[in-house]
């Protein structure tokens, strides 16, 4: 068993739109829990707040950044960027917080490819539909079809990154999908699940 630090590093990633970030604030809530406030380039949605929500910066601040080495990891998504300031991270951590991270599977991968000294799990949320998914992005996005069309053109190629992650959850009832997560997060051993239903699951997500 490895030696582990204080603390705990839990990553949620998804398709946009599947929950993630509901789930991230809502697991956030429990003792001893703080949501990782990532830094991004794109513009607040309407009752998103700057450093409560996200550090909302400037490309130009953001590269800077990266060349100065303060991420944890980063990444480009839908031509912006995000990144985990490693400070904040890191002091968290050795405080003993469970770090929370709303984030994808390029800040997923670099995460793991530290092998840091501190319990990690990465969860991978699925939605229950294709449909449904789409109900809730242009729920999300204000009807704003173009971005919606965006978010779904990406849809498949988020899908294939499933395999990647410790466990995967489908997001049909968000209290049920909570205490499926928490009750992983809970457990100190390794992590199991059905993995061939959530193959079958992924197949019909993109027919």
């Amino acid at each position: 068993m490895p030696s582990f630090k204080k603390g705990g590093m839990f990553i949620l990633s998804s398709p946009s739109g599947a929950g993630k970030t509901t789930l991230v604030k809502k697991i956030s809530r429990n003792r001893n829990f703080s949501v990782s406030i990532s830094h991004t380039t794109r513009p607040p949605r309407p009752n998103e707040k700057n450093g409560k929500d996200y550090y909302f910066v400037s490309k130009n601040n953001f590269k800077k950044l990266i060349k100065n080495g303060e991420f944890l990891e980063h990444a480009r998504v839908f031509n912006n960027y995000y990144g985990s300031s490693k400070n904040l991270v890191t002091k968290k951590l050795q405080e003993g917080k469970n770090i929370v991270f709303d984030i994808d599977w390029q800040g997923t991968r670099q995460i793991k490819n530290k092998k840091l000294k501190y319990r990690l799990m990465s969860v991978y949320i699925l939605p229950p539909s294709k449909d449904e998914l789409l109900k809730r992005l242009i729920k999300r996005e204000k009807k704003n079809m173009n971005t919606v069309k965006k978010r779904m053109k990406e849809f498949k190629k988020d899908l294939s990154r499933w395999r990647e992650y410790d466990y995967v959850v489908i997001n049909d009832n968000l209290n049920i999908c909570y205490k499926n997560i928490m009750d992983k997060i809970k457990k100190q051993s390794k992590i199991h699940f059905d993995r061939k239903f959530i193959s079958n699951h992924v197949k019909k997500l993109l027919v």
